[in-house]
């Protein structure tokens, strides 16, 4: 195991609800550097003077408003604020402030207008029962440019989600947001070179004036590199842009050539435009910040290692004060030491950390709402920034930003166990306790083809391995089975607590699917236990209602799933995937064990798999459901060498019928080639009609188990995948439906409408000591006759029971069974056992 997350898994259980050590009566977000509490306390129900040197800005006046008395007859409070004057230079950087608050006056040092407001902000956090604490306080930032940068794929955040995040990040001492949504395409292509709208354009100012009233660095970023044109026209269009944007206010710009191909990639043409921008735009203007850049090549992995190649490039040619951003190892990462000295030295300059966390875009059927960890704390000298990638749910992304916060304010003091407590109650104080209890088992991302993954459900996993170890052996623990119902049962109430005392609608309204979902997973973990309890004690007609209840809490959580979210990528509402479902799971899998003797184990047969050959797409995971399977979409460039190929493997026991692709690309088939196997050994060219990569066959041949595309060309082919899909149904379609109930399985059945009947053939012998009718009624009364070889039949059984057992003596000479639905509108017959 990572060593990493191993340390992470053994500390979980000492988290404690205090972050700051210095304190436990205050906290204050993010954690100061140096502070020293004195005894007493300083009243705010006074009005205050102020004094010192430095003028307040009206973002710093409205919170000094906002915390004393102003109308108070008291004497009024002295609070003295100087511009700071320190030989540490890490006084000297933006936001860097000291706060002195005496029995007789409050003092503050400043770096700069930042700095006061941030110093205020800290003091609003004091703030307790109309009092201050008598306290020293020294503070500044470790990385100097801290935020998000809306860079996700996907719906971009609202107007109203984005002035909330900025008022979020004011009150936590974020600094930055760039505005990058890849779905805006103002941004990117095909208009970066027209101006916004209008009405868009109000919105970018109004935003921009609400981020300077938080502190916050709006910055605007363009994504041409899709469709660029190496010459004077675009690189005037650009300028032109940037020139409309500082109209509205933005005064820091980013250029992003990421995720593109072709020949928008070239190194020596992106930096010779970013040094045209450099000159002619950014040193021009008198208030402009650094630019930044995002690479191509903007993690290790899909770097080029030799040197001389691109990051060396724009490590060269770059102006050295253009910020280079950076992934990491992978598109998904934590952020270590050795990764940012690989990368520094290509780039000859400190990375500015672009983190792919808690973005979703490709595990869309996920929330992300756990710790946030694996990231260094000995690197504040090694990057030049630090912003996080968000989901497109603004308000649930604020858990994982406020441990952002406080990671890049003070990364030696960073824990983020407790930092993510501290989250779930900033973010959701009415319900705090319900709402970490979510977030526990809402933090994995599932499989996706970065193979990046989180923890989930620490506190209960060790007891469900324990648990299902011991379970597989034949044995049962009553104490194990007893803590897993009681932790699916502290889960039933959540969602509803949410709901009812939060008081962000707009939190709840985002992930409102998953609290269904959570809920339902409750009620099912509950009855799987209920049927572990039944089955051990050998009550089967109580585990057979168990199981029922089990198997329609199950086709919920299905409708849900197929109802809610229904993006094209990841659709579907996903929770408890990396414990608790699983665990439902295998256990519901395995029930017919109860009733039915088999010789079967927990893991599955199926065949059903990507096929490739390539390092970088073997964790791309498959979507699959009764009607087709297909390769989860991926928003990066695909890069496939030659001879390199992705595709499909189908079980035996499916048929291919129909094939959808769209491999977004105009040299698609330009020796690149779909192919066919019945054995994944001999391969035929698949014909297909497309266009720009997309197209599809109605008809695909008998006996076809894999479908590929294949590179053969002698250079690299890129495409964006977005469709790869094969239709299929079962191979063999039993027409018969009374089959269904003698076939040795529970997980089929045979129907029956309003007033059905069935009738089914038995064969009786002297082994037989009972017969065992499995059903689902709604409660209605039913009737089974027995039929005898002349044809008549009489009563043997009426009433409303799931689970029916019958003697020989009763069934005499029987050589079938009649079952009656009786006007069940809902009616089931799972298996007939002869037993």
């Amino acid at each position: 195991m990572n060593q990493k997350l191993f340390l992470f898994i053994a500390l979980f259980s000492l988290i404690t609800n205090t972050v700051l050590a210095q304190n436990t009566n205050y906290t204050i977000f993010p954690n100061p550097q140096k502070i020293n509490f004195s005894e007493g306390k300083l009243s705010t129900d006074t009005p205050y003077q102020l004094q010192g040197n430095f003028k307040l800005k009206p973002n710093s006046l409205v919170l000094l408003n906002e915390m004393f008395n102003t109308k108070s007859a008291n004497k009024a409070l002295p609070i003295i604020i100087t511009s700071l004057k320190s030989p540490d230079k890490n006084l000297n950087v933006s936001g860097a402030y000291t706060l002195k608050i005496t029995p007789q006056s409050i003092q503050i040092g400043v770096s700069d207008n930042r700095a006061t407001f941030y110093a205020l902000q800290t003091l609003t956090q004091l703030k307790k029962d109309n009092t201050l604490p008598l306290v020293d306080i020294t503070d500044f930032p470790d990385v100097l440019s801290r935020g998000s940068v809306e860079g996700f794929y996907g719906n971009p955040w609202s107007h109203e989600d984005r002035i909330s995040q900025f008022k979020f990040y004011g009150a936590l001492k974020l600094n930055t947001y760039i505005y990058g949504p890849k779905d805006d395409p103002y941004h990117s292509s095909p208009n970066w070179r027209k101006p916004y709208p209008a009405e868009n354009a109000k919105q970018i100012k109004e935003l921009v004036q609400e981020a300077k009233n938080n502190e916050i660095d709006f910055t605007w970023a363009i994504h041409p590199g899709l469709d660029i044109q190496w010459n004077k026209t675009d690189s005037l269009a650009i300028l032109n842009k940037f020139e409309g944007m500082y109209d509205l206010g933005v005064r820091s710009f980013a250029v992003f050539f990421d995720d593109i191909s072709g020949e928008g990639t070239k190194a020596e043409k992106q930096a010779q435009l970013l040094n045209y921008i450099q000159s002619q735009f950014i040193e021009k203007k008198k208030d402009v910040l650094p630019l930044i850049m995002c690479p191509t090549e903007y993690n290790k992995s899909w770097s080029n290692p030799k040197p001389d190649t691109y990051l060396d490039i724009l490590g060269d040619k770059l102006h050295p004060s253009i910020h280079v951003m950076w992934t990491g190892d992978r598109v998904i990462d934590d952020v270590s030491k050795a990764d940012l000295n690989w990368i520094n030295k290509r780039i000859k300059r400190k990375a500015y950390i672009w983190w792919n966390f808690p973005v979703s875009d490709y595990v869309r059927d996920h929330l992300l709402m756990g710790a946030a960890y694996g990231l260094d704390t000995s690197i504040k000298n090694d990057l030049s920034g630090f912003v996080s990638n968000p989901m497109e749910r603004a308000e649930a992304s604020k858990l994982a930003l406020f441990s952002v916060a406080l990671y890049s304010w003070n990364l030696k003091s960073y824990e983020p166990m407790s930092a993510w407590h501290a989250a779930a109650k900033y973010v959701m104080p009415e319900a705090a306790a319900a709402f970490q209890l979510f977030n526990e088992h809402n933090s994995d991302l599932g499989p996706n083809g970065h193979g990046y993954r989180r923890v989930e459900s620490v506190i209960i996993k060790p007891t469900i391995e324990s648990f299902l170890a011991s379970y597989k052996d034949g044995n049962y623990s009553t104490e194990l089975a007893s803590k897993i119902k009681a932790e699916f049962e502290s889960i039933i109430p959540v969602s509803e607590k949410i709901r009812s005392k939060s008081k962000n609608k707009n939190l709840i309204k985002e992930i409102d699917p998953w609290l269904t979902q959570f809920n339902l997973l409750g009620k099912v973990g509950v009855e799987t236990m209920l049927f572990l309890g039944a089955k051990q004690a050998e009550n089967k007609a109580l585990a057979w209602n168990s199981y029922l209840k089990m198997e329609a809490l199950l086709d919920s959580i299905q409708i849900v799933d197929k109802t809610f979210n229904q993006n094209p990528y990841q659709p579907g509402v996903k929770t408890g995937s990396l414990v608790l479902m699983p665990f439902v799971k295998t256990i519901f899998d395995q029930a017919q064990n109860c009733f039915i003797p088999t010789t079967g184990n927990f893991e599955k047969n199926s065949t059903t798999a990507l096929i490739n050959n390539t390092e970088k797409l073997k964790n791309q995971p498959l979507q699959l459901n009764n009607s087709s399977v297909a390769i989860s979409p991926i928003l990066e460039v695909i890069n496939l060498k030659p001879q390199e190929y992705i595709g499909i493997h189908i079980d035996k026991s499916l048929k291919a019928k129909e094939f959808y692709f769209n491999l977004e690309s105009n040299t698609l088939m330009e020796n690149g080639v779909f192919e066919t196997s019945t054995d994944g050994l001999t391969w035929q060219t698949l014909k297909v009609e497309q266009k720009k990569g997309k197209g599809n066959l109605k008809a695909i041949a008998d006996g076809i188990k894999y479908i590929r595309f294949k590179n053969n060309a002698t250079d690299v082919k890129s495409f964006f995948l977005k469709e790869f899909k094969i239709v299929v149904e079962a191979e063999n379609k039993n027409t018969d439906q009374t089959v269904y109930v003698q076939d040795y399985s529970i997980t089929t059945y045979l129907a029956l409408k309003d007033k059905e009947n069935a009738t089914v053939p038995l064969s009786i012998n002297k082994q037989t000591k009972t017969i065992s009718v499995l059903v689902q009624n709604t409660n209605k009364a039913f009737e089974i006759y027995q039929i005898n070889k002349r044809g008549k039949k009489s009563s043997i059984y009426k009433g409303a029971e799931n689970f029916i057992v019958i003697t020989p003596k009763q069934l005499k000479k029987a050589t079938a069974l009649e079952i009656n639905s009786n006007g069940n509108t809902d009616f089931k017959i799972y298996e007939i056992l002869e037993n």
